[in-house]
């Protein structure tokens, strides 16, 4: 059976501009802050956690996850998938599908 994708509350922005981006959504949005760490801030939306990394800067970027992270990132790949991002160290990749969505593909 292939592997079930399934989307968490979480929402991804990388910014070179973190310490502005973050004071923008806690002070100028007012969100909570619900994680903070030295490179990275969640922000309690409502309806999803918006998490501003520091970093090269990219879109925003989804969160799915699956059962088997290597069989899900080869399906995808071959169904014209790319990896743009990829840490051997941590269990997750972010994958552009061919109509230019990215999101972060993590084992459950």
């Amino acid at each position: 059976m292939a592997d079930t994708f399934r989307s968490t509350r979480e929402v991804i922005l990388r910014t070179e501009a973190w310490d502005q981006a973050t004071a923008f959504y806690g002070s100028v949005l007012g969100l909570q802050v619900s994680y903070r760490s030295d490179h990275l801030v969640g922000f309690e939306t409502g309806s999803f956690c918006l998490y501003v990394e520091r970093g090269e800067a990219h879109g925003p970027v989804f969160e799915l996850l699956v059962d088997d992270l290597i069989a899900a990132k080869a399906r995808l790949v071959a169904e014209r998938c790319t990896v743009q991002e990829e840490d051997p160290s941590v269990p997750r990749c972010y994958v552009r599908d061919p109509y230019g969505f990215v999101f972060n593909l993590r084992a459950r």
